[in-house]
Formats: C-alpha cells, structure tokens, sequence
C-alpha cells in the first residue's frame, strides 16, 4: 500500500463511487509527472551551450507541465465539498498538458535520456487522469 493509498483509507467520509485505485494512480502519476517535468527542466538547462536553443520549448513544456500535475495532484487530494464538474475539466486539462509535453519531450529523446524519461512519465500521467475521467463517469 502506498502512502496515497493509506491516506485514501483513511480519509474520515465516503468518497462516494470513486475508484480508490483509480484515483490513487493518478495522484501517483501527477507527483511523478511533476517530478520528473521539474527535472527534465534542470537537466535542459544543464545540456551543452549548442543544444539549449533547441531544448527551450522543452524546458517551458515541462515547467509548465511540472505545475498543473503538481495542482491536480493537490486537487485530487482534497475531498471536502468535492465538486466532480471541476475535477472533471482540469484532469482533461492535465491530460492536454501531459500529452503536449510528452510530445516535445519526445523530439529530443533519442538524444537526452532525460527527455525519454520525462516522456514516458508525461503518457503514464496522461493516461492516469483519462482513466480517472472515465471512472468519474
């Protein structure tokens, strides 16, 4: 059991329908995704002088992509006056911002193995919030 997991049992009131496991994965992915985002970023940053022009839209992606998973996970974790409506729109814009990322990340992956990383990290989130949209019915 993870953490999400033990903090999701032991949350006070019903969580209503919601897939426990589904909804921990995607907290899992977003905390991931933003991990790996925030490093991508950094190891960018750290690439030779000659690759840097190319790697700015990447560098902006994954900040950028680093900042909504990091919100959604914390959205995700707040269940008092939940509203489905809301964490409906902004899984589906997680889910944008991640296949976007992914996407930049994938153009500079067979040279940086940080971008691949980030990459696969980027669809596992992505796929993570469309489960959960599909779960929230």
């Amino acid at each position: 059991m993870t953490q999400v997991g033990e903090m999701l049992r032991s949350y006070p009131a019903d969580l209503g329908r919601v897939d426990r496991e589904v909804l921990a994965r995607c907290i899992e992915e977003c905390l991931s995704c933003a991990q790996a985002c925030t490093a991508c970023a950094d190891a960018c940053m750290s690439e030779a002088d000659e690759d840097m022009p190319m790697l700015r839209k990447c560098m902006r992606s994954c900040m950028d992509c680093a900042e909504v998973c990091d919100m959604m996970s914390r959205m995700l974790s707040r269940h008092t006056e939940y509203d489905a409506n809301i964490t409906r729109v902004m899984l589906d814009a997680c889910a944008t911002m991640c296949r976007s990322c992914a996407d930049e990340c994938e153009r500079h992956a067979q040279r940086h193995a940080h971008c691949r990383i980030c990459a696969e990290a980027c669809r596992r989130c992505e796929q993570a919030c469309m489960d959960l949209m599909r779960a929230l019915g």
